[in-house]
C-alpha cells in the first residue's frame, strides 16, 4: 500500500463531511436563539405544523418539477404567513388554527405524494434527515441567511424580548409588534425548512426547543439564554454526528438524542445549583 493512500482517504473524507458539518453548525447557530423565541412565545406546536408543511413542499416540488428545497422553504413560509394572519381571529385560538393547518397540510401532502409517485420520494431521508445530502450551496445559503438573521437579532433584540414578555407594553413603547411577529415566524419557518435536511421532518421541532429549554434552566437573562441555547445546539450536533459515524446510526435521531442528554444534564445541574 502506497503512503499516499491515507492522505487521499483523509482528503476524500474532508470533501465528504465538510459541507454537512458546516451546514449543521449554521443550523445550530440559528436554531439556538430562534428556539428561545419559540419557547418564550409558546410556539412549540408551530414547529410540528411547519414539519407537515415541509412534507407538502416535497410533494409540490415533485408535482411542479421544481427544486424540492425551494418548494419546502416556500411551503413553510406560506404557512407562517397564513398563521400570522389567522392568529388574529378572535373566535378560534392559535392552538386550534395550528391543529387545522398542521393536519390539513399533512393530509394534503400524503395525497400529493401518492399522486406524484411515492417511489420518486426518499421519504426516509425527509422524515429522519440525511445530513450527508448537504451541499456547499446549502452552506452558502445558510451562511448568508445566518448573517442577515444575526444582524436583525442584534439590532432589534431588546424590542423582540419586550414583545415576548408583553405585547401591550411593546405597543406602548412604539415597537412594530405585528411586523416583528411576522419576521420572526418567517425566520423560524426558513430555519425549520433548512433543518429538515439535518434531522428530518419528524424531529425538526426538537432541534429548536430542546437546546432552548436546556438553556432556560441555567440562565438568568434572555441574552445568556440565547448564548447557552446556541452552545447546547452545537454540543448536541457534535455529539450526535460523532455517535452517528461511530455506531453507524441515523444522524438526525442521534443529534436529537444528544440534545435530550444535554437537557437532562442541564436539569440536574440546575437542581444542584439551586440547592447551594
Amino acid at each position: 500500500m502506497s503512503l499516499s493512500n491515507p492522505v487521499i482517504t483523509i482528503t476524500n473524507m474532508l470533501d465528504l463531511l465538510l459541507a454537512p458539518v458546516l451546514t449543521g453548525i449554521f443550523v445550530a447557530l440559528m436554531a439556538g436563539p430562534l428556539g428561545c423565541f419559540v419557547v418564550w412565545r409558546r410556539l412549540a406546536y408551530f414547529g410540528d405544523a411547519l414539519a407537515h408543511a415541509a412534507l407538502l413542499g416535497v410533494a409540490l416540488g415533485l408535482i411542479l418539477s421544481v427544486s424540492p428545497q425551494l418548494a419546502i422553504v416556500m411551503s413553510c413560509v406560506v404557512l407562517a404567513l397564513l398563521l400570522s394572519q389567522v392568529r388574529q381571529d378572535s373566535q378560534l385560538s392559535a392552538d386550534t388554527w395550528l391543529g387545522v393547518l398542521s393536519h390539513g397540510s399533512l393530509a394534503i401532502s400524503i395525497i400529493a405524494i401518492t399522486v406524484a409517485g411515492a417511489g420518486r420520494v426518499d421519504l426516509y431521508g425527509y422524515l429522519f434527515g440525511d445530513l450527508l445530502a448537504a451541499t456547499y450551496r446549502d452552506v452558502i445559503l445558510l451562511g448568508f441567511c445566518g448573517l442577515i438573521l444575526a444582524a436583525y437579532l442584534i439590532r432589534y433584540w431588546d424590542s423582540l424580548v419586550c414583545l415576548c414578555l408583553n405585547e401591550d407594553l411593546a405597543k406602548v413603547e412604539g415597537i412594530a409588534v405585528e411586523r416583528h411577529k411576522v419576521i420572526l415566524m418567517i425566520a423560524i419557518a426558513f430555519v425549520t425548512a433548512m433543518a429538515m435536511k439535518l434531522v428530518g421532518a419528524l424531529l425538526i421541532t426538537a432541534l429548536m426547543i430542546i437546546p432552548a429549554a436546556s438553556a432556560r434552566m441555567l440562565s438568568n437573562g434572555p441574552g445568556r439564554m440565547a448564548v447557552l441555547a446556541m452552545s447546547a445546539a452545537l454540543l448536541a450536533l457534535g455529539a450526535g454526528m460523532l455517535a452517528s459515524f461511530h455506531w453507524d446510526v441515523p444522524t438526525g435521531p442521534s443529534i436529537v438524542t444528544a440534545a435530550c442528554l444535554v437537557f437532562m444534564f442541564g436539569k440536574i445541574s440546575a437542581k444542584v445549583l439551586s440547592q447551594k
